[in-house]
């Protein structure tokens, strides 16, 4: 029997992280630069690119690269998947962490049901929904070939639970139904490509709840009084469960949505 360090030892291993540069992707490639995986940040930002590299470089013994691409392009997926198999040849791990999450500038967005726009529903579906399932398509022959290969994609508790709008009130802050929906189906879209590409591919969810980002103190105290853990979500949180499910400490899991909420979702 193996033990959890051999289980979690990610040495040879290729993984894509979009989103690279943000916030949970640092974090999750943080996690698995530690156990020695290979990793490629896709991320739109170049000069956070640069960062996120500099920051993995002294991590594991692993090779960090990067990618500037905006998945909104399908003609920069493309590229993108071009690139990995020339450059590359192998992919064990894809994670879908890149997206569209706008804010309160953004027009059509953070707004009441009957202003938000179609122009903005159709990027937040392309980016949260389409280019997860563009880039497991696309990927899926490199994924299996390897024998280990894992998809995790990150969803939302707003693709599992409806919002409560009175944690906004008095706030430029908002919920917009694009954001739901297409969380909700690329849950979905977990389910359904773990039965279609099983048993040699195995694909996961992981689902946060609200994470700390200066919100507005009055949306902050609402969410904390419904959070049963009493905080709001950190980077570190996401490190474990992204080694997991990433590694072979899950080789008998699929298809399976991992809320990181504090237990908002267990009321």
């Amino acid at each position: 029997m193996r033990t959890i360090s051999e289980l979690s030892d990610l040495t040879g291993r290729m993984a894509i992280i979009t989103g690279g540069a943000g916030h949970i992707g640092r974090a999750m490639a943080t996690a698995l630069a530690e156990h020695h995986c290979n990793i490629l940040l896709v991320d739109r930002d170049p000069d956070a690119l640069v960062r996120a590299a500099n920051e993995l470089s002294d991590i594991g013994t692993g090779r960090i690269h990067t990618a500037t691409v905006d998945l909104e392009s399908e003609a920069q997926r493309l590229s993108l998947v071009n690139r990995v198999q020339a450059d590359f040849g192998r992919l064990d791990i894809l994670i879908n962490n890149a997206g569209f999450v706008g804010d309160s500038q953004l027009e059509g967005w953070a707004v009441p049901f009957d202003q938000q726009r179609i122009d903005t529903w159709r990027r937040a579906v392309e980016v949260n929904l389409t280019a997860p399932f563009h880039l497991s398509q696309a990927l899926s022959p490199l994924l299996r070939a390897g024998g280990k290969g894992s998809i995790i994609n990150l969803g939302s508790i707003y693709g599992v639970l409806g919002p409560d709008l009175g944690l906004y009130a008095g706030t430029t802050m908002g919920n917009p139904g694009a954001y739901a929906a297409s969380k909700g189906g690329l849950l979905q879209l977990t389910r359904w490509l773990s039965t279609s590409l099983a048993p040699s591919i195995r694909v996961n969810s992981i689902s946060p709840g609200g994470l700390a980002r200066g919100q507005d103190e009055r949306f902050t105290a609402r969410y904390l009084a419904r959070t049963p853990l009493g905080r709001m979500g950190g980077e570190e949180d996401f490190k474990g469960v992204a080694l997991f499910l990433a590694s072979d400490l899950s080789a008998w899991i699929t298809g399976q949505n991992i809320l990181v909420d504090g237990g908002w979702s267990a009321w």
